[in-house]
């Protein structure tokens, strides 16, 4: 926006300074110069001014480009890239051989870490997109689901799991959007605690584990069901709260505009 003005401005001054030069020459020397010089001048104002905001336009599109290929944006490129990769290693040689699920619960964790930083990245240094708040919520979703959907079809998680907890995420993202006009429903703590251990229970379920570990995983998969189930009912009465107030400001907006 600065550049343009001061751009037009130079040309417009520098245009005026000719003209009064020229009109100093022209008394000593005669008016075909100065008119030859004014001229000059002003083509020279007219082709910086056109140059400016081409240059402007251009200089605003790299940032814009730069600011989606930023850390955070890769970040969540990269869980998005795993999804598929995560899947062909958990179902490798029939979904049973402990050597494949170990490279798929590597796959898994990359993805988990990477969702623990690209957001904290975004937030701290300014990199917030409109590219990452579509990508990140549906790259978790991605990972998660793709996990879930794969053990259950192995048989080494009910089904009735899977759809309790793939059921409240996408039921509570759709809540979100549904009450988005009044406001925003922020994470909870509760809703950190149920991520983390959701992945955690996950993971252990995506690893041949057998003893005591299996019957561990079973307990933490459980505490995560009813993590999931609590902060879901929670999530809930914010978004009841919430478009009750927003109704009621908009009401109370509303007679104060009319009064």
């Amino acid at each position: 926006m600065t550049g343009v003005p001061a751009s037009a401005a130079g040309g417009s001054s520098g245009a005026q300074g000719a003209a009064s030069s020229a009109g100093a020459s022209g008394a000593a020397a005669g008016s075909g110069s100065g008119a030859t010089a004014s001229g000059g001048s002003a083509d020279g104002g007219a082709q910086g001014g056109a140059k400016s905001p081409r240059g402007a336009k251009l200089a605003a599109a790299a940032v814009n480009q730069a600011s989606v290929w930023n850390v955070a944006n890769l970040l969540t490129m990269l869980r998005l890239l795993l999804v598929p990769g995560f899947v062909a290693l958990m179902l490798a040689d029939g979904g049973y051989d402990p050597a494949w699920r170990s490279l798929a619960w590597a796959a898994f964790a990359v993805a988990m870490i990477t969702d623990l930083f690209d957001g904290h990245l975004a937030r701290t240094y300014n990199l917030v997109t409109d590219f990452g708040k579509i990508a990140d919520p549906i790259a978790d979703k991605a990972i998660m689901g793709a996990a879930l959907i794969c053990l259950s079809g192995l048989g080494d998680l009910p089904w009735w799991v899977t759809i309790v907890i793939l059921g409240r995420e996408l039921g509570i993202t759709l809540l979100r959007f549904l009450v988005i006009r009044y406001g925003v429903i922020p994470a909870s703590r509760g809703g950190k605690l149920k991520t983390l251990t959701q992945g955690v229970a996950v993971g252990m379920y995506v690893l041949a584990l057998t003893g005591w570990l299996a019957t561990l995983r079973f307990w933490v998969m459980a505490v995560a069901v009813v993590l999931t189930v609590v902060t879901g009912l929670d999530y809930v009465r914010q978004a009841i709260v919430l478009r009750r107030r927003g109704i009621a400001e908009r009401r109370a907006a509303l007679e104060e505009s009319e009064a």
